[in-house]
């Protein structure tokens, strides 16, 4: 472990992980010391040999997310363990309004793929320890207790094994998620909207094979999500997604595993034929959370510790790593100029181009949910039809589904250019 680092990561996680994979190869070219504090263990990083477990949690990729990971150089490995939604369903239960999505239709191998994220974590683990990752590293298990402002750096109070550290660093990256402690310590306020909701999170055996199609269905109660997942041993599983109101949260746990998927086949239907095995359940509030600040001078928060969003439509994941690989060029285009990594006039105009992205990705997902959770009638018509008409346009429905996939946002630029050829960063 150095005592300076040009960047700092709090958090390990998909999120801190992926950016650090991002700049690795900048990390060489450019000289940039790197460092991960992470409060877990390493877990093992190898990945062959890897199993598929029936309770795992997952995470929904698009496209646009595959196009990163494979600029990344991980997704070779990436893509031996995981599904691709080939198709997607949309519906509204108990009326007629319907859009199906292809991926034949627009012209890509898939709309997106759902992935484990231990195997995501332990893919990106594995890029991290190769050895040309050698600019990167690990100090974990261990705690980020404080973080101060000092004039040419950020000080960071280390906690590892009862021992009390300090670090420097130009740039902290804070990834640490949602419930993010440092955010509080610093006085980072947050703007939050309880959506009286909860998701219920398993997976499920069914009774007909997924054929990598994911189910996104809107009931009087919110919506559902049933998505593709990679068959184990020979017996396909889907991840569900099942937003049920708070107050009903408690009586829909108590339910025994039969009862649970009678009550969801009534909800989802039989398009899946009949539910033959449900996993361990979990569950986590839905709420929309958005940090007033998400950079100071030498200070950039990414991830869930910068915002969350419903899961509708799963894009809270693909909106954090855009943000993380749009971090990542800002570092590149800032140290080939020779700027200070923590400027904050810079880091503003980072955010600025994120900004975009974020607003419109959380717009979408808050107001889906609210137009879908209202049930008078003739706003319930109206959507119903909308459903009908994108299901009838093609070119409406290329437009959405370029914007789901992620397509409609230029792929980010990771590679560093020869000290020759520096230039300074690009502030349109």
């Amino acid at each position: 472990m150095n005592r300076h680092y040009d960047i700092v990561i709090v958090g390990g996680g998909m999120v801190g992980a992926s950016l650090a994979a991002a700049l690795i190869q900048a990390s060489n070219a450019l000289d940039l010391k790197i460092a991960i504090v992470e409060a877990h263990a390493l877990p093992e990083s190898a990945i062959e040999g890897y199993q598929p477990s029936y309770d795992a949690r997952s995470t929904a990729l698009a496209y646009g997310s595959r196009v990163i990971y494979e600029r990344m150089g991980i997704w070779d490995a990436l893509q031996t363990h995981l599904a691709a939604i080939n198709d997607i369903h949309v519906s509204d239960q108990g009326r007629f309004g319907i859009t199906r999505l292809h991926a034949s239709e627009e012209r890509v191998p898939a709309l997106g793929y759902v992935v484990e994220n231990r195997w995501l974590g332990q893919v990106l683990l594995a890029r991290l320890q190769e050895s040309d990752a050698t600019n990167i590293d690990f100090i974990c298990p261990a705690t980020v207790t404080g973080i101060q402002s000092a004039e040419q750096h950020m000080q960071l109070q280390l906690e590892q094994e009862g021992v009390v550290s300090q670090l420097t660093a130009e740039l902290v990256v804070m990834a640490d998620g949602g419930r993010s402690t440092l955010r509080q310590q610093m006085g980072i306020g947050y703007q939050q909207q309880d959506y009286q909701q909860h998701a219920i999170v398993t997976n499920l055996t069914p009774g007909q094979p997924h054929q990598g199609v994911a189910y996104e269905r809107f009931t009087r109660n919110g919506p559902m999500a049933l998505l593709p997942l990679e068959d184990q041993n020979g017996e396909p599983r889907i991840a569900l997604v099942w937003t049920v109101p708070s107050d009903q949260l408690e009586e829909t746990l108590e339910l025994s595993d039969t009862e649970f998927m009678a009550r969801l086949q009534d909800t989802f239907g039989y398009r899946l034929g009949y539910f033959q095995r449900v996993g361990e359940r979990h569950h986590y509030p839905l709420k929309l959370t958005f940090a007033e600040e998400q950079v100071r001078k030498g200070l950039v928060l990414l991830g869930n510790a910068a915002h969350a969003l419903h899961p509708i439509a799963g894009q809270g994941y693909n909106l954090a790593l855009r943000g993380a690989v749009r971090l990542a060029e800002y570092i590149i285009q800032a140290r080939q100029a020779g700027e200070p990594l923590g400027q904050l006039s810079d880091l503003q105009l980072f955010q600025e181009l994120v900004r975009g992205d974020q607003q419109k990705t959380v717009g979408f997902s808050d107001q889906t949910m609210k137009l879908f959770s209202n049930n008078q009638p003739l706003l319930a018509l109206g959507r119903s039809a909308g459903l009908q008409m994108l299901d009838s346009c093609p070119l409406m429905k290329t437009v959405f589904a370029r914007s789901a996939m992620g397509l409609d946002i230029a792929a980010p630029d990771l590679q560093a250019k020869a000290p020759a050829e520096h230039s300074a960063p690009n502030k349109s």
